[in-house]
């Protein structure tokens, strides 16, 4: 008979930039599958360089695993199909106290954006639907609003929430088509989605990025 139990276990996030009352705006940004939030978050990283009061945290998955047999590169992951709920519950809780950690260095009016990529999408969203706080920009970059979230948490979240899509126009795993088929399912939830494209694949694009590092609710 299969069984449970609650374990504490060291999380790793990588952060730039240095959390003060001077901070006025935090991103926290989740990785694809098989990334590693130390790679993953240097994407980021001219955000931080060009305005000391922006601050970014990128969290890693709980999961690793070695991309291709037994060595070489690692990968990390939000979860998996086995064992699936419990994943979800560890990541929700891991970043749930990251984000109370972080939250409580900056100033109560911090501008908090929130941006999944790929698998990291879906964790934000389950995250945000338990979280203590309420981002001023949700971006889902590459990836889908998880579809499992119950309608009444979903619309919880959404209403009134300014929320990015992006989406290359190459992108191999998710296409334009799809990607405006949930831009107009979440706005039903009440959420002010826009939807954006670029010429590119499943990768983030740093044009794009400072366009959003510019928007301010």
């Amino acid at each position: 008979m299969e069984r449970h139990i609650t374990v504490a276990r060291t999380a790793r996030y990588q952060q730039l930039g240095i959390l003060s009352s001077q901070t006025r705006r935090v991103w926290f940004v989740c990785h694809g599958y098989g990334q590693l939030a130390a790679y993953f978050v240097r994407h980021f990283a001219f955000l931080a360089e060009a305005d000391p009061a922006t601050v970014i945290i990128a969290p890693e998955g709980l999961s690793r695993f070695y991309l291709s047999g037994n060595g070489g590169r690692v990968g990390a992951s939000w979860m998996t199909r086995d064992d699936r709920l419990h994943e979800i519950q560890d990541h929700v809780n891991f970043l749930n106290q990251l984000a109370a950690a972080v939250l409580a260095q900056c100033p109560p009016d911090v501008h908090v954006t929130v941006l999944g990529f790929s698998q990291g999408t879906a964790t934000v969203g389950r995250w945000l639907a338990q979280a203590a706080f309420r981002p001023a920009h949700l971006i889902l970059w590459a990836g889908g609003f998880p579809e499992d979230l119950a309608p009444t948490a979903a619309s919880k979240l959404l209403k009134g929430l300014l929320l990015t899509i992006v989406i290359g126009t190459a992108d191999e795993y998710i296409s334009t088509a799809q990607a405006e088929q949930q831009h107009q399912q979440l706005q039903q939830f009440g959420a002010a989605t826009r939807l954006l494209t670029f010429a590119g694949r499943h990768e983030l694009n740093r044009a794009l990025l400072e366009q959003l590092a510019a928007v301010r609710k």
